[in-house]
């Protein structure tokens, strides 16, 4: 455990030093300060805009860091040789890959409260007060943050065996399948071949979820998420992220790094 939290500790160091972590988070927040303009012109809505268009800010921009700084941990270090300094100690592959993924996700995790901060602020800016349902977009913050830790763990598996290049579009392309789970299952209706249907509904189970993530309409509205979702939802985030990084490590044990 203390091999794994060296290694999640330096390359949070190293992530924070990223300027473009900090050219986006910077940019997230720009976007909330416009979406507090656009609230000043639509009336009566303006705190369902500034949560919408806060917590798209919020979720566009952890995906992007996920994705692009996810794909590298390996690979970068691999181009800089430190890897191999690192495995020659007692760090085991599995270890590494598990520190990588814990720091990275400590990144998102501070960088995503820092613009959760800057939402509330903004909305406070408009409302002047908070209200009970107001607790709802830390939900949605929270969601975002299990969605985002799927994405850094198939961001790690797929830069374990691939291109940087490869390891985005592979990444990018699972999540979008995962936006469309519910379609994959509900095909009975439309004009396919039932062993098109039966493909699809079978892969739906494989692919990861996002579509049970989704709050963000609940929250910009002040519905309340039931408590069982949240269950859910963080079992299956711990879950999907248990079985990929397992994978990863099987990959990456077989690896040959000559």
């Amino acid at each position: 455990m203390s091999r794994i939290l060296s290694v999640a500790l330096n390359t949070f160091r190293e992530a924070v030093r990223d300027r473009v972590l900090y050219n986006l988070v910077f940019f997230a927040l720009l976007m909330m300060v416009a979406a507090v303009f656009v609230g000043q012109i639509s009336l009566g809505i303006e705190s369902t805009i500034i949560v919408s268009l806060g917590l798209s800010a919020i979720s566009i921009i952890g995906l992007l860091i996920a994705v692009f700084i996810g794909v590298g941990l390996v690979s970068k270090e691999m181009e800089k040789r430190t890897l191999y300094a690192l495995l020659a100690k007692p760090v085991r592959r599995w270890e590494f890959l598990v520190g990588k993924f814990g720091g990275l996700v400590l990144t998102l995790t501070v960088n995503t409260m820092a613009m959760a901060a800057g939402l509330f602020l903004a909305l406070l800016f408009v409302k002047h007060s908070f209200e009970a349902s107001d607790a709802t977009i830390l939900i949605a913050v929270y969601f975002i943050l299990l969605k985002i830790a799927i994405v850094v763990s198939l961001a790690l598996l797929f830069s374990c065996f691939t291109s940087p290049l490869l390891a985005i579009l592979f990444t990018a392309g699972l999540y979008v399948a995962g936006l469309f789970i519910h379609e994959m299952r509900n095909l009975s209706g439309s004009k396919v071949s039932p062993a098109v249907q039966a493909f699809f509904s079978w892969i739906s189970y494989i692919l990861p979820n996002f579509e049970n993530f989704n709050v963000m309409a609940a929250a910009a509205h002040g519905k309340a998420v039931p408590g069982i979702l949240i269950l859910q939802n963080t079992a299956y985030a711990a879950i999907y992220c248990a079985i990929v990084l397992a994978a990863a490590s099987v990959v990456f044990s077989r690896r040959n790094l000559k």
